[in-house]
């Protein structure tokens, strides 16, 4: 019913840039956040940025002043601009969404998107 479909992953050399996309389609009726995690090789998914539909965000120490989250919320797209990569930015981004869909619009769900590589090599 909800699909959540990234792009913008590759690699990339150290101090470079990389522009992280998701777009949420499907049987949405509210998005009340979305986010990106980040799942580094061996180690659990941690959060990098997030934003509510407020337009309030939340960083990972390690994202802030690097790192910018945006969202289109007439497209419920989330975007994340990511500079100064370093080689610990390697993972995984997972795109996540906190929403309602139109068949239980009181109640707001975890949704996750399949994964966007992003290697940094030094």
């Amino acid at each position: 019913q909800v699909r959540l479909v990234e792009s913008g992953g590759g690699l990339v050399q150290s101090g470079g840039s990389l522009r992280l996309s998701c777009a949420a389609s499907g049987s949405i009726f509210r998005v009340d956040g979305m986010g990106w995690y980040r799942q580094a090789p061996g180690k659990q998914r941690e959060l990098v940025a997030l934003v509510t539909t407020g337009g309030a965000t939340n960083f990972a120490d390690s994202a802030k002043g690097r790192f910018a989250i945006s969202r289109d919320y007439a497209k419920n797209t989330v975007y994340l601009q990511m500079n100064s990569l370093k080689p610990e930015d390697t993972g995984v981004y997972y795109c996540n969404a906190i929403l309602a869909t139109r068949t239980l619009t009181g109640t707001s769900v975890d949704y996750w998107g399949q994964g966007t590589q992003v290697t940094v090599s030094p």
